[in-house]
């Protein structure tokens, strides 16, 4: 499976370890798990977040030559511009890192809110690739795109209704500044999968054709009929299937076409966001996957520009694509610790007694169960447990005769699932099939699905997971993924396949003196930058590697960032550590003038209630208690 996901970056090695080369052939190839043990020994603890800054090099290399290629192969008359798209991870290595890699190729960056807007113009350095900013836009983020003219650069604003053209021909009348202006076009073409709502004609954002021309009058009406130079759409993230783009892609070229004819001196034509990835590796229509590559899209977009345009006698638009979730979603690796299971199966066992008549009939089923009597066997035991459940609610039934009904349940239904194993699929009856789910274990991992896999929880999103090690060894039981949280929807609910979706994942058992890291793939896209705060648990440490052929391993690690600390969460949530401190301090002196506590173990207490605030948010398992914490003597101020 992982060479089918992985996209050329990721493997596995002779001895079991996944593997990621972040320029494929053309790099070395690192092991995860020594990447892990190198971040341990920094004194880094997991969940640990791993950057591959290299992969981001090769993905916008990818991207923007997957382009140049199909200009030259179809003589296309015009450039292509791509922008990132900087909501789908904000975080300034990331952005930097894209926009060193694409200066040769003028990539650019697209912004959609009045924050990105503020980010985005500082760090953007090359006058000659664009920045495009999209939604709702008040006159505080048109005047900084405005600001972003005046320093010449390609700033494009991309009108979401009729108010924004004339605000935006009123702002720069008074900034006396030309702006670049934009329409998004609301088509009829829409995306599929879970964003198909953000594109077609009920679409949040984008103007009708009547609002397209009367924009076109309000920008000749304020003399600014030259600003007008690019025409958007999108019909949405994650666009599986290449039909739909090119259905779009000509839709919106008609437009883009039509316009010109009319005089207007459009430039640009920006085919938005919708590039997918391959989360499943099934290479189809399904939500989680994508029937084309790269290298299609991109032939598809200048095929079918072109041949409009020829159609129509119009000049070729130099292109705008706005990708995102393929550029970055590679990059980044989500590394988490299972530190225990929950076993459905194993169970303390008790001395037989046959004086019940429920461990009587169960003892029965045991002895008679075969391969000819599953079904019946299985609907045998989950009376025996129903029953024995309502005696015991109405006081009929003593615990350890209850505790050894359900003991022989589930050895029962153990077996019951090794013979069906080793029998045809389709001679098993439906309650058989799903005996695997119901007896399947469950990790339990030290991180939080609240904050590393928003788009799980929210919207059933699927990402590939699986051991960083040990693939050399077959895997003893199929599990589900549970974090630490107090929410009972902190668990990783479905897994990839094939050509499917499965409720549970094939993992080894735990040995407790040999930790088991789980890495979870393709989360550079929009996880890295939506978790939230649940349970207080805030980010996660991070580090960021690179490839250096003069080290001994292949790679370096170029920079560290510590995840929150404890009282970086709590000074989040109003909770000023200081304050605590003084409170805490309060309660342990009343305690000792209470002669609750001596003197002495007050102040003890107290310095490890300030040593605990510096302590990392999530758990420390027993193998890294013996990383530094930070002396509590002076408390640095809380960050965020």
């Amino acid at each position: 499976m992982i060479n089918r996901w992985g996209g050329g970056y990721f493997d596995v090695d002779e001895r079991g370890l996944v593997t990621v080369a972040p320029l494929q052939e053309r790099g070395k190839r690192v092991a995860i798990h020594d990447v892990v043990k190198a971040a341990q020994a920094e004194g880094l603890k997991t969940p640990l977040l791993i950057r591959f800054q290299d992969l981001l090099h090769h993905r916008v290399r990818t991207l923007n030559e997957a382009f140049l290629a199909a200009i030259n192969e179809f003589r296309y008359r015009g450039l292509y511009r791509g922008v990132f798209p900087i909501k789908v991870n904000q975080l300034h290595e990331v952005v930097t890192e894209i926009l060193d890699a694409g200066q040769r190729y003028h990539y650019g960056i697209e912004v959609g809110s009045k924050p990105e807007m503020f980010a985005g113009i500082p760090v953007h350095t090359d006058n000659e690739s664009l920045i495009v900013c999209n939604g709702y836009k008040d006159d505080a983020f048109i005047r900084m795109a405005l600001v972003g003219r005046k320093l010449g650069k390609k700033v494009i604003l991309i009108a979401e209704k009729l108010s924004e053209v004339a605000a935006i021909c009123r702002l720069a009348k008074e900034m006396n500044v030309e702006p670049w202006i934009g329409l998004r076009v609301r088509l009829v073409s829409k995306g599929a999968g879970r964003w198909a709502s953000s594109g077609g004609e009920h679409a949040k954002f984008g103007l009708t054709t009547a609002e397209i021309l009367a924009a076109t009058e309000i920008m000749k009406t304020a003399g600014m009929s030259q600003a007008f130079k690019l025409v958007h759409f999108h019909i949405g993230s994650q666009v599986p299937d290449i039909l739909i783009i090119k259905r779009a892609v000509r839709e919106a070229a008609r437009y883009y076409a039509k316009l010109r004819k009319m005089g207007h001196p459009v430039e640009y034509l920006d085919v938005g966001g919708g590039l997918a990835i391959d989360y499943d590796g099934s290479r189809s229509t399904f939500h989680a996957s994508m029937n084309y590559s790269v290298e299609e899209y991109a032939r598809d977009i200048v095929y079918n520009v072109a041949d409009v345009c020829d159609d129509e006698k119009v000049p070729h638009p130099n292109l705008v694509s706005e990708s995102g979730r393929a550029i970055v979603a590679h990059h980044s690796v989500l590394v988490v610790e299972a530190f225990g299971s929950i076993e459905k199966t194993v169970a303390p066992e008790f001395p037989s007694s046959d004086d019940h008549k429920l461990v009587r009939s169960l003892f029965e089923v045991e002895e008679t169960l075969s391969s000819q009597n599953l079904l019946e066997a299985w609907h045998d035991a989950i009376q025996a447990k129903e029953e024995a459940q309502k005696m015991f609610e109405v006081g009929l039934l003593n615990l350890d005769v209850k505790a050894q009904i359900e003991t022989m349940f589930w050895r029962i239904a153990d077996r019951i699932q090794k013979i069906a194993k080793t029998m045809p699929e389709e001679d098993l009856a439906d309650d058989i099939k799903e005996l695997p789910h119901q007896l399947s274990d469950q990790h339990i991992c030290n991180f939080s699905v609240f904050q590393s896999l928003v788009d799980h929880w929210a919207l059933g999103a699927l990402f590939p997971i699986t051991p960083i090690h040990r693939l050399d060894e077959k895997p003893t039981s199929e599990s589900t993924i549970v974090d630490i949280t107090c929410d009972s929807d902190g668990k990783v609910s479905k897994y990839i396949d094939r050509n499917d979706v499965r409720d549970t994942l094939p993992l080894h058992a735990i040995d407790p003196n040999d930790p088991y890291y789980l890495g979870i793939f393709l989360t550079g896209a929009y996880q890295d930058i939506m978790g939230d705060i649940h349970n207080l648990l805030g980010r996660v440490n991070e580090v960021h590697v690179f490839l250096d052929d003069d080290e001994e391993c292949g790679y370096y690690i170029e920079e560290i960032i510590e995840g929150n600390a404890i009282r970086d969460v709590l000074a989040m949530t109003q909770y000023e550590p200081k304050d605590l401190v003084a409170r805490m301090k309060a309660q342990i002196d009343a305690a000792i003038k209470q002669d609750k506590l001596k003197p002495t173990e007050g102040m003890r207490l107290l310095q490890d209630y300030e040593r605990g605030l510096l302590d990392h948010t999530y758990l420390t398992m027993p193998h890294t208690r013996n990383v530094a914490t930070p002396s509590p003597s002076v408390l640095p101020p809380p960050v965020g």
